[in-house]
């Protein structure tokens, strides 16, 4: 869409620390399974809400973070956020203290399906695409994204987009300048005993490639979980009627715990088989495994009632914490959602 200029962004009232700290939230499951602190920090009063496009912005957000917590092995990723109220710009530097690159790396890093070079692909994965969207996207929303970086050292990518006009700007809680840990315990579980990190769970895994199948099953039962495989959504569903078919109402006493559900599969998509699920009454925590990297695919899934998304290729520590929180959240309270949209 980009390159045929058909990508298009909206305008609207925006609340920036809000997008802020839904990307964090969002990201700090990667970044803890690295074991990379994510840490954000308000340099400035913020207004309460900007002139943007909420989903392009949060889009470049978790692209720079995803990208920094990839390339960082020791250490931690930052986003550092600035307000120039006069200037209408909002600037958000993402710091990190992981390889970095060279100047002959970042002549060509914003270039068409490039990363820096090949064996950096071989090394982290991916294709260095994210970047040059992201770059259209700051763009497109009256900005630019510049870089400066030191092999060894680390890399800092900071995005500017305007605001438009602005109103009052206050200071940000000081609490969202601490770490976000709130998976922290969880992971160190998750390394510290794997073999029992979902121990007893019992897992519906619809999910349609043979690969992932046996891919994500040998993950889960690793970590001491039972995994039962539909091929697609509609067979998921009649997995958890009371006789076996279809049209069938649930069952009152369900013979799973968690169910993880591919978003594209024949016959019935993930879409389709949680939307139906939920209309049904089903309250089993839903995760969504998707390979859709655009910002609002993750936003498609937690509308269809999944309560939080993994993405693929699947990361196994971050799956299992992932299945963890949801699992924690369900028992906490029914109908506790995840709040946050995607990463790339």
């Amino acid at each position: 869409k980009i390159e045929a200029g058909k990508m298009t962004v909206e305008t609207t009232m925006t609340d920036p620390v809000a997008i802020i700290r839904e990307v964090a939230t969002l990201m700090e499951v990667k970044a803890s399974g690295k074991g990379v602190a994510l840490h954000t920090i308000f340099d400035t009063p913020m207004p309460a809400t900007i002139e943007s496009d909420p989903v392009r912005l949060r889009q470049i957000l978790v692209n720079l973070v995803g990208n920094a917590i990839k390339f960082t092995e020791v250490g931690a990723v930052t986003m550092r956020v600035r307000c120039d109220a006069p200037a209408q710009t909002l600037h958000i530097a993402v710091e990190d203290s992981g390889i970095g690159l060279n100047a002959e790396q970042l002549g060509r890093l914003f270039g068409a399906f490039m990363q820096a070079d090949a064996s950096t692909t071989r090394k982290f994965g991916g294709t260095g695409l994210g970047l040059r969207i992201s770059k259209r996207l700051a763009e497109m929303l009256g900005g630019d994204i510049a870089v400066a970086s030191t092999p060894g050292v680390g890399s800092t990518f900071t995005v500017s987009i305007r605001t438009g006009a602005i109103g009052a700007v206050s200071p940000v809680p000081q609490g969202a300048q601490t770490p976000h840990s709130t998976l922290a315990m969880s992971f160190t579980s998750v390394n510290q005993t794997p073999e029992q990190a979902l121990m007893g769970i019992r897992v519906l895994l619809a999910e349609d490639g043979p690969d992932n199948q046996r891919l994500i099953s040998f993950h889960l039962r690793k970590v001491g979980a039972s995994v039962t495989i539909a091929a697609n959504g509609r067979r998921a569903i009649e997995m958890l009627t009371s006789d076996g078919t279809f049209e069938s109402p649930l069952a009152d006493q369900p013979e799973f715990d968690l169910v993880l559900t591919d978003m594209q599969m024949p016959v019935m998509d993930g879409y389709q088989a949680t939307r139906l699920l939920r209309s049904r009454g089903c309250t089993l925590p839903i995760v969504a495994l998707t390979a859709n990297a655009m910002s609002g695919d993750a936003q498609r899934c937690l509308d269809a009632g999944c309560d939080a998304y993994a993405s693929k290729p699947i990361d196994r520590i971050a799956l299992v914490a992932t299945c963890r929180e949801v699992l924690a959240r369900r028992a906490s309270g029914p109908g506790v959602r995840a709040k946050t949209a995607p990463n790339p």
